[in-house]
């Protein structure tokens, strides 16, 4: 199983803030790919560019491998002041 979370604006977007993915293996990018063709509705908020994805809490690349029992994050950018 992996565990998705979703943070910020994403939050109240998708209209979660988890879910759990079972037998899901593969990089980030298509982790995405299968979320946007499980959620049709999700793809116009999680493929923007600006949207960062982190692997067991460290910013991660789209190729990172997902393996069983990882957490994954999507969030939009963060700016603060």
């Amino acid at each position: 199983m992996v565990k998705v979370l979703f943070f910020a604006r994403l939050r109240q977007q998708l209209d979660t803030g988890e879910i759990a993915l079972a037998d899901f293996c593969g990089s980030l990018s298509a982790l995405r790919e299968a979320l946007c063709e499980q959620y049709p509705h999700w793809r116009v908020y999680l493929q923007r560019d600006d949207i960062r994805m982190a692997l067991n809490q460290e910013l991660a690349e789209p190729d990172t491998l997902v393996n069983a029992g990882d957490e994954v994050a999507f969030f939009p950018p963060v700016t603060g002041g």
